[in-house]
């Protein structure tokens, strides 16, 4: 299985960051990018979502793709240009979040709505497939719903009312949650017939009541009974939410957002675009609604036809489990695809002393030509799930028990448990904070086949963020590996040994000619706890040693006369 696909971008490393992780905005992460020490370090930078006008999940909730004047501005993006460096982008395929212009236009015209298709009614989608509920909704039959895939308890709804008081249900996969404002005296003397005294201890009842999380129809009314029917209908007229949508790909003003979306991503300077939640978009009744099978990739083609008239490369992300071999058909199809197998085969490697899985893994992505994105460290934490296949059960749940007792936490699979998706954790803390494991990870990442992205607290060896997770309470796992810094402490960063050194091998993996998606990687025949790898391209060579036992390295590059251009020592 080979994708025979030339993939237009240059395979330099990639920055990834959030637009305020380092100082608190963009502008901030240029001065960073500015600095000499930083010169011809990065080809590309990934910048997350929260660079637009979001609300949620840190970004990937988009109201629209406008620049979030909060964090960035065209003057941002223009430096960012000018230091020669390219972007890449999220673009959320599946959902909007309930504040875009578009949903907001549903709630305020509701059926008069230009854009009541552009979302997934529930009811419409699942007609003549289920019995309509005493609750509103059709409870689809168990045959047509059997392989779907819901991402929380219950059906994935969130009703919404409708400017003359009735309530529609929408397909709502992701986030959500329903609020009601609370009431004043004033509120129900203006719209119920009603004494002030009364008026006000029923004002106390229901603000209790609604502060405690009960929805209106669960208030115990008491006393106030005759005014329950008014009361709700007063609350529920009243009641925000916040959510993703899921959207109607069925649309044609849906298909005219999504080229919307690309043209100005690409105005923006995106060369890459990563597409978030791609696999939840195409449904129908009695198929599957995780990777559809053909309706996935008719949308992915669709798009990529979109993409290319504006000379971008898709890059659709997705979890899923080695043995399911779906990146593999990512990349058959034509597309750049995540190695999201590096991050813990490294860890592996160097646990174990082993090159054994790791040079399996790098065969493969030889023979089958895989193009891919590999990492070590990211935004979301350090993938398992992806392994199940590749590596051992047994030795996958050792790289847990590593990981954790180093500080990391688990994170199961929506939930579930024994079903293992991340371990959150920096990459430098999963290591041992070791600088040496550190920087023969980062030298093992550059010589391998694909475009490296090099996560901000990655390159500067930032420890597990154990304040950072208690601050954000529940759920808040993932900003273990999410701390910002200030602008003067990632400069003062750069002065750290296993910085610096990080530094000067990636300048290395940007400006030397030997690597390139189209180069020739050759693996040298070694003892297990050896790994030997060497790039062609041009007659320039570039070849890594590296001793996974006592994790010394040494790298040296030549040029088409055999004439030494580069070299590095770890001993």
């Amino acid at each position: 299985m080979k994708s025979n696909t030339k993939i237009p971008i240059n395979s330099g490393p990639m920055l990834n960051a959030y637009p305020d992780s380092i100082g608190g905005k963009l502008g901030d992460i240029v001065t960073f990018l500015q600095t000499p020490q930083l010169k011809n370090v990065f080809q590309s930078f990934y910048i997350l979502p929260s660079v637009f006008n979001t609300d949620l999940d840190r970004g990937f909730s988009v109201i629209d793709y406008e620049l979030n004047e909060q964090f960035a501005s065209q003057e941002d993006l223009q430096h960012l240009n000018e230091l020669d460096i390219s972007l890449k982008f999220d673009f959320v395929l599946n959902h909007s979040s309930v504040l875009s212009p578009q949903f907001q236009d549903v709630l305020k015209n509701g059926r008069n709505s230009k854009y009541q298709e552009f979302f997934i009614q529930w009811n419409k989608f699942w007609e003549g497939y289920g019995e309509m509920t005493e609750e509103g909704y059709i409870q689809p039959d168990e045959e047509y719903i059997k392989d779907m895939f819901f991402r929380k308890p219950g059906l994935p709804i969130l009703k919404v009312r409708m400017p003359d008081g009735t309530e529609v249900p929408y397909w709502n996969t992701f986030y959500q949650k329903v609020d009601y404002d609370a009431i004043d005296t004033r509120d129900l003397m203006l719209t119920i017939d009603m004494q002030y005294s009364t008026a006000e201890k029923l004002a106390d009842l229901v603000n209790n009541a609604i502060n405690s999380g009960q929805t209106p129809a669960e208030i115990e009314f008491g006393k106030f009974e005759r005014f329950r029917e008014k009361v709700i209908n007063l609350l529920e007229s009243r009641r925000k939410y916040l959510g993703q949508m899921d959207l109607n790909i069925k649309s044609p003003l849906v298909w005219e957002f999504y080229e919307n979306t690309l043209k100005k991503l690409a105005e923006y300077g995106a060369k890459i675009v990563r597409l978030d939640a791609f696999a939840y978009a195409p449904k129908e009744p009695g198929s599957q609604n995780f990777l559809n099978d053909p309706g996935t990739w008719d949308l992915l083609e669709r798009v990529r036809l979109l993409a290319e008239k504006y000379g971008l490369t898709l890059l659709p992300e997705i979890h899923s489990k080695y043995e399911e071999k779906i990146h593999e058909k990512i990349s058959k199809k034509g597309y750049l695809t995540y190695d999201f197998f590096l991050p813990g085969l490294l860890i592996d490697a160097l646990e174990r002393n082993t090159n054994e899985i790791l040079v399996k893994w790098i065969n493969e992505i030889r023979e089958k030509e895989l193009k891919v994105v590999n990492m070590l460290g990211c935004h979301d934490g350090i993938p398992l799930l992806d392994l199940k296949g590749l590596v051992a059960d047994e030795q996958i749940q050792l790289l847990i028990d590593t990981v954790v007792k180093r500080g990391g936490y688990v994170k199961d699979l929506h939930g579930k448990k024994n079903m293992y998706y991340q371990v959150n954790a920096t990459y430098y803390s999963a290591l041992g904070e070791d600088d040496r494991k550190l920087l023969l990870a980062r030298a093992i990442q550059i010589f391998m086949p694909g475009k490296p992205q090099v996560w901000y607290l990655d390159l500067l060896a930032g420890k597990n963020d154990h304040a950072g997770v208690e601050k954000a309470g529940p759920g808040g796992h993932k900003e273990i590996n999410r701390t910002n810094l200030g602008l003067e402490q990632a400069l003062s960063s750069l002065k750290k040994d296993v910085v610096k050194k990080q530094l000067e091998l990636l300048k290395f993996r940007n400006t030397f000619p030997a690597f390139g998606f189209d180069a020739k990687l050759e693996i040298i025949e070694s003892e297990v706890e050896i790994l030997k790898l060497e790039w062609q391209n041009n007659a320039y060579t570039a070849s890594l040693e590296a001793n996974l036992k006592d994790y010394s390295f040494s790298i040296s590059a030549k040029d088409e006369n055999n004439v030494e251009m580069y070299s590095f020592n770890q001993k």
